[in-house]
């Protein structure tokens, strides 16, 4: 039992002691585990980590809370969690036990979560802080007051209770902003198999296929390569493109119509999010086509502004402005691009913004806004670009030709210290990319 490969022990003990240092001697943090959550009577849904306590120690089980107390001087990094059992061990795996935590994950101490009721206030006491992600899991939130209830009760006894309660996720979410080296490198990993899985599905797509034979496609990909979808994968079809978070992936693909997949692996944690959009029969249409080339070209201009010291929304706003202009001029939208922008207008078909933080969660921490003003990039940041438009297939306002057709073109970029990277590079992404991958997938086929 040892932290996820790539991350070393060392750089799970340097993130502790810097969250402990922004924090202060008088602080104590707590950090629970992720539950447990039944799926159907007995049994469970896959189990993943809370990604706080990933970060911070690699550990995977569940019934688990770290508790950081710095300035103690008998150890500052102290774990609660299972204690070994042969039994239940036989049912559900190895577990790590109070000895494996800190031999195998650097722990100072640890002790069986069955001790966590007797030993935490005594470790509230004396703390002036405490740092808690309050309002994720209420039977938590219960038991810690509860806990710091027991403290209080002591004053008249001369205990000293903690009179500030903060918000963990100021000082955690900036530290996970912010990507090292190592965690980069997963995160490339991450992309290349979700790189390769998408390919996989352009080479599965056909008219007459399922959007469920294209998901399994994609989940082979990840589960043969050591990964697994980082969020549940959408694959549209048609006019079910348009629905956003279309989760169904039960519709038949009919010729002529466009998939939209968006779909990214998470590999050791850390995930890839990718969007391609693709002609089932290996051709766009020439309406397909337009609109395909303006969400493309909307991908350009938002890539341009992904450099350090430019404001993040940069991105987003020469996105919609060059969206809007080829609305215009397609006729989808009518009258002056400045107002067009100004009363939303292009929301009509481009309801999202174009992209979002992205880390060891999908939607990953990290304010985006700082003083009321629009962070600007620094190196380390990553983010997706995705722009797209989703024409209604019930929009009579417009030509029939553009109803029911729904696009998206998403890349994993990185900032670094001159410019970017992108780190899905190698998908097709243009039309003629597209067209040519497929075209080279069914000559294959054919040989």
């Amino acid at each position: 039992m040892r932290p996820s490969a790539g991350i070393t022990a060392q750089a799970y003990a340097r993130r502790r002691r810097q969250l402990m240092r922004m924090a202060g001697d008088d602080a104590i943090l707590v950090l629970p585990a992720a539950p447990e959550r039944v799926r159907s009577r007995d049994t469970l849904y896959p189990y993943r980590q809370d990604s706080d306590l990933w970060y911070l120690t690699g550990f995977p089980e569940p019934e688990a809370v770290l508790v950081l107390v710095p300035g103690r001087a008998h150890g500052e990094t102290l774990l609660f969690c299972r204690e070994r059992d042969p039994e239940r061990e036989g049912w559900d795996g190895p577990r790590a036990g109070p000895e494996g935590a800190v031999e195998g994950y650097g722990m100072d101490d640890a002790y069986p979560i069955d001790d966590l009721d007797e030993i935490l206030p005594g470790l509230l006491e004396g703390r002036t802080r405490v740092y808690y992600h309050f309002g994720r899991d209420t039977e938590f939130d219960l038991k810690l007051i509860g806990w710091l209830n027991r403290v209080r009760a002591q004053v008249r006894l001369g205990a000293q209770p903690p009179h500030e309660f903060l918000e963990l996720g100021h000082l955690l979410d900036e530290m996970r902003l912010f990507k090292t080296r190592d965690e980069l490198k997963l995160m490339r990993h991450a992309a290349r198999i979700s790189v390769q899985a998408h390919e996989a599905a352009m080479r599965a797509a056909r008219p007459g296929v399922h959007e469920y034979v294209l998901q399994a496609e994609l989940e082979r990909v990840f589960r043969a390569a050591d990964a697994e979808p980082a969020y549940p994968s959408i694959v549209g079809a048609g006019a079910n493109a348009c629905v956003l978070h279309y989760r169904d992936n039960r519709g038949q693909v009919r010729d002529g119509d466009l998939v939209l997949v968006d779909a990214g692996a998470e590999y050791r944690g850390y995930a890839a999010d990718i969007t391609r959009t693709f002609p089932a029969n290996g051709r766009f249409s020439a309406a397909q086509r337009a609109l395909h080339d303006l969400v493309g070209e909307a991908h350009a201009a938002a890539l341009v502004q992904a450099r350090p010291g430019v404001p993040y929304e940069a991105g987003h706003n020469a996105a919609v402005e060059t969206l809007t202009e080829g609305l215009l001029r397609l006729g989808l939208l009518k009258g002056r691009l400045e107002k067009n922008i100004a009363d939303g207008s292009y929301k009509r078909y481009y309801r999202h913004k174009t992209g979002h933080w992205l880390g060891l969660d999908v939607h990953d921490v990290g304010d985006y806004r700082i003083d009321g003003e629009s962070r600007l990039l620094e190196p380390g940041m990553v983010f997706t670009i995705e722009p797209g438009l989703y024409v209604p297939v019930d929009d009579t306002s417009v030509a029939a030709r553009w109803r029911g057709i729904g696009i998206r073109t998403e890349d994993d970029v990185a900032i670094t210290r001159d410019g970017h990277e992108v780190l899905t590079t190698g998908l097709a992404r243009s039309a003629d990319e597209i067209e040519a991958f497929m075209a080279d997938g069914r000559a294959a086929l054919a040989r």
